[in-house]
């Protein structure tokens, strides 16, 4: 059985969807950053990075949710949450995710996490007012050359669409009104009626 570590409200809930999705045999492990439980040597034992997600596998564990994710869909092909059978489109399907891991992320990161990048208060403050612009012209983006519709890929539900989700839901945050951004709203709402999700949110905040 796999084991995922999350903490409500991070990244790790794009894998948590994934591996209901994909029916897949697994449990949770829920981290506290509130008590700094990801700097615990327990956790750290699992994932150095003291982040989340991580996944346990038979053959060790898995951090970076574009891995994780990956792994998911070819641990459980019959689930279709990649094409795998296509090595470009299933490249595609990795740029998309990489460019959600890799940019949208950590611009939305600079509101909370200056200190990664930054000592001085002053620095803070100003990476946290250009929050909205960056995160804003990362989804622009998205709606107007990435996203194909209904889903990320087109017809197909992937590995693309959680993963979208789960940042889409950090939006908020970042003083952004999701219905400003009409193809990421009707995803979020699709999504939303999903059987799957519907069970992850209330296993990952209940």
């Amino acid at each position: 059985m796999m084991k995922l570590y999350y903490s409500p409200g991070s990244c790790a809930l794009a894998s948590h969807i994934a591996l209901e999705e994909a029916g897949a045999d697994y449990e949770t492990v829920r981290i506290s950053f509130g008590d700094e439980e990801q700097r615990s040597a327990d956790f750290l034992a699992v994932n150095p990075k003291g982040r989340v997600p991580a996944l346990v596998t038979d053959r060790g564990s898995l951090s970076e949710t574009p891995a994780i994710l990956l792994y998911i869909a070819q641990r459980h092909p019959q689930a279709g949450l990649a094409p795998l059978d296509d090595p470009f489109a299933t490249a595609q399907l990795q740029a998309f995710n990489n460019y959600l891991c890799a940019t949208v992320h950590v611009a939305h990161a600079h509101g909370g996490r200056g200190s990664r990048w930054a000592d001085e208060q002053s620095s803070f403050d100003d990476m946290k007012r250009k929050v909205p612009e960056t995160v804003r012209a990362c989804f622009e983006l998205i709606e107007s050359e990435m996203f194909e519709g209904p889903w990320v890929l087109g017809e197909s539900y992937s590995l693309c669409d959680p993963y979208l989700y789960t940042l889409t839901r950090w939006l908020e945050r970042d003083s952004i009104d999701v219905a400003t951004l009409p193809k990421t709203h009707a995803h979020l709402q699709r999504i939303e009626a999903r059987p799957a999700v519907q069970k992850v949110l209330a296993d990952h905040f209940g």
